[in-house]
């Protein structure tokens, strides 16, 4: 097996899907174990096929297998795969990240009903996104693409007991469609010119400038839409704060390190063309770093852990869009592996929490619990510092390379607005971190009956602690050279020649510098409960708080965009279906032919003798008339 069967990674855990949603309840244990065999399988095959790709040939590839789906006169319409070191990093985040989540969901879910359905629809959702990053065309991408969609619907929706759960994953899903939109019309606009659906095809055709300069910037702009609405960027973010109605390993895998990276991995796959055209860079760039300003700020005035951690993603990915604008899909890949294993390792942790504090998410009601959760408070406090950018670290190597890239590009502003941002990183992790697990409990009566998560949870966390203290050691040259790459990550993926990563201590020096002075300012803060209840920074900025904890009103204002507006518009299409088209067009017209038959019925006798005189008369008319014709 090589790099040619690599689609036997999605092939395994979608067949398993079917297993267990047919058969699961009957299954020992529901099918738990199949599930955990099925992804642990696509996670040694990648390995295989990593393997097989990197001995053949230059180690670069592409490698690409195809069939013939269909034909129609000239037109031929293949299904395939193509795997690149962009769908190398994307396989290994994937596959890693669904076996950690499987494993840790069978303690997590242990009890819960409907559990057979949960690994069944965890199993379809690592395949769907498996073929998502394997396929060479967009047909099969957008096939993918909303696979991805439905299995995160009813993710979000597990609980669909809980009403909130329900407007959670109808939330996820509407908003996410708004995009998917914007996808498929610039999937047909592309194709239109380019007559065909092959990436790489619709790529060498917008470099050879087969497309118009204002057909490829709207049908750039419709793909964009798309990438963003899946990755949570403004103005489509709204969902995945909302998505954490979820199970919490779900919130780990789906909204951490999977399918909100989908975006970025379309956007870095595609980013030859959005650099053919003018000023798609920079849209980029300002929806990344506007979308990592405003969650960060939001971030501050949560007081659910799990909430803290979505707008943190939200900012994340916003980072990886900055790098993509900055025209380095290297570095966003870079941050996008290193961001899935430290953020997975929080949200399971946050799961861990959860669970022994019996379902208390609340930081009002945590505190101190590293005494009671050693091993769950030790792996938060890496996954923490890697995210808030300490060095050695994998979140510094990956954010500091980000900080680079963009000053190179877009110079001093993006470079200030992007600073800032990793300052609210810092303290807002800071402030969740001490207020989960330092100080003394917030609730007593919680705190006696937290205990340690079982074994089957700890280990995978503390497999993605280690992983977020190593990862981001590839990018350089020794280390991936050792382990059989090109070099570091940023000579593996590259678009048009490989980037040899070398130190740039200033910026190196300043990223320390501003992740230290955030996570000190959020000791300050919350540090022994000098500040310790949520109306901390209210006491601090009360006009700034209230704004974050409104998060920025972007729901109320889309809520009166609905009240008002489509219902408005609703209200208005109502009444000319009532009055114009049903009583006007359709009971008018029964109601003028009835009065008509009202009227004419007048002139009906029923008496059999009128009816023959009015015929003899109608006779003797005709007759006359004929003569005076004759005449």
């Amino acid at each position: 097996m090589g790099a040619e069967q690599a689609w036997l990674l999605a092939a395994i855990p979608a067949a398993i899907f079917l297993v267990l949603a047919l058969v699961g309840r009957y299954l020992p244990r529901q099918g738990d174990w199949l599930a955990v065999l099925a992804i642990g399988a696509s996670f040694v095959l990648f390995f295989v096929v990593l393997v097989d790709f990197l001995t053949t040939g230059d180690g670069l590839g592409p490698f690409t297998r195809a069939i013939e789906w269909t034909q129609i006169g000239e037109f031929e319409l293949t299904m395939g795969i193509f795997v690149d070191p962009i769908t190398i990093v994307m396989m290994g985040v994937i596959t890693t990240v669904s076996l950690m989540v499987t494993v840790f969901s069978i303690g997590y879910m242990k009890g819960e009903p409907r559990y057979f359905w949960y690994f069944a629809v965890l199993q379809g959702f690592a395949a769907s996104m498996l073929l998502l990053v394997l396929a060479d065309n967009l047909l099969l991408v957008y096939v993918a693409w909303e696979l991805v969609g439905v299995s995160s619907f009813l993710l979000i929706g597990f609980y669909w007991e809980r009403r909130s759960a329900t407007e959670a994953a109808k939330k996820a899903f509407i908003t996410t469609r708004i995009g998917d939109v914007g996808l498929l019309i610039g999937i047909i606009l592309l194709w239109r010119e380019a007559g065909t659906f092959s990436i790489q095809e619709i790529i060498a055709f917008a470099q050879a400038g087969g497309y118009g300069d204002t057909y490829l910037l709207i049908a750039s702009i419709a793909v964009f839409l798309g990438a963003i609405g899946k990755s949570a960027q403004i103005p489509f973010h709204v969902w995945l704060p909302d998505a954490m109605e979820g199970p919490t390993p779900v919130s780990a895998l789906i909204h951490a390190a999977t399918m909100v990276v989908a975006g970025v991995y379309l956007v870095a796959r595609l980013l030859p063309m959005f650099e053919v055209v003018d000023g798609m860079l920079l849209i980029i760039t300002i929806v990344g770093l506007a979308t990592a300003l405003m969650t960060g700020i939001i971030a501050i005035a949560q007081t659910d852990i799990k909430k803290v951690l979505a707008y943190s993603t939200v900012g994340q990915l916003g980072f990886m869009f900055i790098a993509l604008g900055a025209g380095y899909p290297d570095v966003a890949m870079f941050h996008l592996m290193t961001h899935a294993f430290f953020k997975a390792l929080l949200f399971l942790g946050s799961g861990s929490v959860i669970l022994a504090t019996h379902h208390n998410q609340e930081m009002d009601k945590l505190g101190g619990l590293w005494r009671k959760m050693p091993i769950t408070g030790t792996t938060f406090l890496i996954g923490s510092l890697a995210l808030a950018g300490l060095p050695p670290l994998a979140g510094f190597w990956s954010k500091d390379e980000i900080w680079v890239v963009t000053d190179g590009a877009w110079g001093g502003w993006a470079t200030v607005l992007f600073g800032i941002a990793a300052f609210l990183t810092a303290f807002y992790t800071a402030r969740l971190f001490i207020r989960t697990f330092m100080g003394k409990p917030q609730d007593e009566h919680v705190f006696e009956h937290t205990h340690e998560s079982p074994s089957v949870m700890t280990l995978p966390l503390i497999f993605l602690a280690i992983l977020s203290v190593v990862s981001g050691l590839v990018v350089f040259n020794e280390v991936g050279t050792a382990l059989g790459f090109p070099g570091g990550i940023t000579e593996f993926v590259f678009l048009a020649e490989p980037h040899v990563y070398s130190i740039d201590w200033t910026f190196a020096g300043a990223s320390l510098a501003v992740a230290a002075i955030g996570i000190f300012t959020g000791a300050w803060f919350y540090w022994r409960g000098r500040l310790d209840r949520s109306t901390a920074v209210a006491s601090w900025q009360p006009a700034l708080y209230d704004m974050a904890r409104n998060k920025f009103y972007w729901d109320d204002m889309y809520q009166a965009g609905i009240d008002r507006g489509l219902l408005g518009f609703s209200y208005i299409v109502s009444w000319f279906d009532r009055y114009v088209v049903n009583d006007t067009g359709v009971d008018g017209t029964a109601q003028t032919t009835g009065y008509a038959g009202f009227i004419l019925k007048h002139i009906q006798t029923g008496k059999v003798p009128n009816y023959a005189m009015a015929i003899t008369l109608g006779i003797i008319v005709l007759a006359l008339a004929g003569l005076a014709v004759r005449g």
